[in-house]
């Protein structure tokens, strides 16, 4: 009898103390949520190619209430910050939004990765130094580029030289200089002319199928494509067909 009574008090006592352990460690949470400081932080909601415009950003996320203690430092607190950036690596869902996942096009052109925005693909046009700014557009500008047929253009467009912006703000991936051999006169030392630039845009197959277009004009002498520098606050307004009745006004 002593013994289940002894038993009998073992099991009370395991129960009480579990109970205050309970207790404790529930007013200890309780306590420390009470002292801390909630601050709301982005959040990452869906997966984020690598190469996603900042300006694009907002979608992904979600605002979260979260203790100062679990905020990483380097959180972004204003999505202004982010245009004109890009990720510079994928963002999986649960992340905090951090400064260091953004870089500007030009520090990964720098680093020698350009990343193609997600839905595009590249296309090369070859074009010659004056069609490409003097050989001035390099790998993560942006450029407009125009179309332009002559009087020798079997397009239907009545015999009739034209030319127009087809696309701005195109994201240039690669420029590669294609040389020809040169000899030096004087001294037989060989030297190296580039007479055009293998450019490779990011475009979508819709513009893809028109760059190709004018590449094929341009290889048949019935006109070709120009590229224009776009640097950002580019005005891209007030373009329209040109030919001869209207080039003068």
């Amino acid at each position: 009898m002593i013994r289940i009574i002894g038993a009998i008090v073992a099991i009370l006592l395991a129960i009480g103390g579990g109970a205050a352990l309970f207790l404790y460690v529930q007013t200890a949470d309780r306590r420390a949520a009470e002292g801390a400081e909630f601050q709301p932080v982005y959040v990452v909601t869906d997966r984020v190619a690598k190469g996603t415009p900042g300006e694009s950003i907002s979608e992904y996320l979600e605002i979260d209430e979260l203790p100062a203690i679990a905020i990483q430092p380097d959180i972004v607190t204003e999505l202004s910050t982010l245009e004109g950036m890009v990720t510079n690596a994928e963002l999986l869902p649960g992340e905090q939004l951090l400064q260091a996942r953004f870089s500007s096009p030009d520090e990964l052109a720098d680093a020698g990765e350009i990343v193609i925005p997600d839905g595009l693909q590249e296309i090369t046009v070859a074009l010659s130094v004056q069609r490409v700014v003097g050989g001035e557009v390099n790998a993560g500008d942006k450029v407009g580029v125009l179309l332009s047929t002559n009087t020798r253009s079997i397009a239907l467009n009545d015999q009739t030289a034209q030319t127009q912006f087809i696309y701005n703000d195109v994201l240039v991936t690669r420029v590669t200089a294609g040389s020809t051999l040169t000899t030096g006169e004087s001294n037989n030392d060989d030297s190296r002319e580039i007479s055009a630039f293998f450019v490779t845009l990011a475009v979508t197959a819709a513009q893809a199928e028109k760059l190709a277009y004018g590449a094929e004009q341009q290889e048949d002498g019935n006109g070709g494509i120009w590229l224009t520098l776009q640097p950002e606050g580019t005005d891209t307004g007030g373009s329209s067909l040109r030919a001869g009745e209207n080039v003068f006004q």
